[in-house]
């Protein structure tokens, strides 16, 4: 918060604690053709001013994830595991219970502005309404907050600004008031979920300084949820790879960027342009698709895409293994095979989706 705001927010010291710890948490969905498993044993910790990255293609379980911390999933999902918050437990608590933590404690940006916005109210009112709901002050001290929280994230003009209906800004506009928003009770934790999503990147470019700005205003811990790499490699200290629910893949980012020990995540990287490649370098797209989560194969989900696959692979899910690094945990009964291996080595090049995966020979190649 800048020195111009009257408005004094409860705020705990930051210690070497962690901040939010998710532990081994599940969620299911019930339907007439059986369970959706959408989250299956994920587990996490974010130390105070952390910025962790979920990534993962759609469908992976990334904003299920976030949406049972922050207690927003429907009361037919089944959870269980664990969601603490400075050591206090959140599953389980009542509405009443989570709207004390809500916008105050663990804030959410999420993926559509359009929607996360009232269009019958002004952008600056809805800010106001953020702030009035968690600290006993006036009208107008709340309005002045809205007003500097507007030019924190970067819109200019914000004193009319302030005035505008969602309607009548651009969608970056939007983006920004959507983090405004988030960070107009200084919370502990920030969650994005896709903030970038449908923006260019330019305007991309310009919600991400926002995100930061909000970061540096509030020293709040960030969990950046997004499928692309390229805003991950730029904004997080340390990623989580997802796939068919689970934490396929752990580590700083420099850990699993230049040492990937999963064959999922080199697929991810390995589909990515690179603009240190000499030459026109192909890319090298993971064929097929993702399975259904209501009728997951036994073994390890990525096996049918997997060119590393053994038989192994199709009788038991592989835990998260311990590599060379403390911290850096993957998800396959192969991992130490992965050292040094590129993408291009491990997934041949291709202009098509064959449905085909052909086996990795990594003995020839390297």
């Amino acid at each position: 918060m800048t020195a111009e705001s009257n408005i004094q927010l409860d705020r705990r010291s930051a210690d070497g604690d962690a901040v939010l710890e998710v532990e081994n948490l599940t969620v299911e969905f019930p339907t007439e053709d059986g369970v959706v498993q959408a989250v299956r044993g994920v587990s996490y910790r974010l130390a105070p001013g952390e910025a962790m990255g979920i990534v993962g293609e759609s469908g992976s379980g990334k904003s299920v994830t976030s949406m049972a911390v922050m207690g927003l999933l429907p009361k037919t999902a089944k959870i269980t595991g664990s969601v603490r918050f400075r050591g206090e437990e959140l599953l389980g608590r009542s509405e009443n219970g989570f709207a004390e933590i809500r916008g105050k404690k663990i804030a959410m940006i999420f993926q559509d502005p359009l929607t996360s916005l009232n269009p019958v109210y002004t952008v600056g009112r809805q800010i106001a309404e953020a702030i009035l709901a968690h600290n006993d002050v006036s009208k107008k001290v709340a309005n002045d907050r809205a007003v500097e929280l507007l030019a924190t994230v970067g819109i200019p003009f914000p004193e009319q600004r302030v005035n505008n209906y969602p309607h009548e800004m651009s969608g970056g506009m939007r983006q920004r008031v959507v983090i405004a928003i988030a960070m107009a009770n200084d919370p502990d934790v920030i969650i994005a979920d896709e903030p970038t999503t449908a923006l260019d990147v330019t305007v991309q470019a310009q919600v991400l300084e926002a995100l930061e700005a909000a970061r540096a205003a509030t020293g709040a811990a960030l969990v950046l949820i997004t499928h692309d790499l390229g805003v991950i490699a730029g904004h997080a200290d340390r990623i989580c790879v997802m796939y068919a629910g689970k934490l396929v893949e752990k580590g700083t980012v420099d850990e699993v960027f230049y040492e990937p020990r999963m064959p999922y995540t080199l697929g991810l990287l390995g589909s990515l342009p690179r603009l240190d490649e000499a030459g026109r370098e192909r890319l090298t797209p993971i064929v097929g698709s993702p399975p259904s989560l209501m009728h997951l194969p036994p073994g390890c989900p990525f096996t049918p895409r997997c060119p590393l696959a053994q038989p192994i692979c199709e009788e038991r899910e592989p835990d998260l293994y311990g590599t060379d690094q403390p911290g850096h945990v993957a998800a396959c009964h192969f991992h130490e095979r992965l050292v040094g291996v590129t993408p291009g080595q491990l997934f041949r090049p291709t202009s098509a989706d064959t449905g085909s995966v052909a086996p990795a020979n990594l003995e020839t190649q390297q």
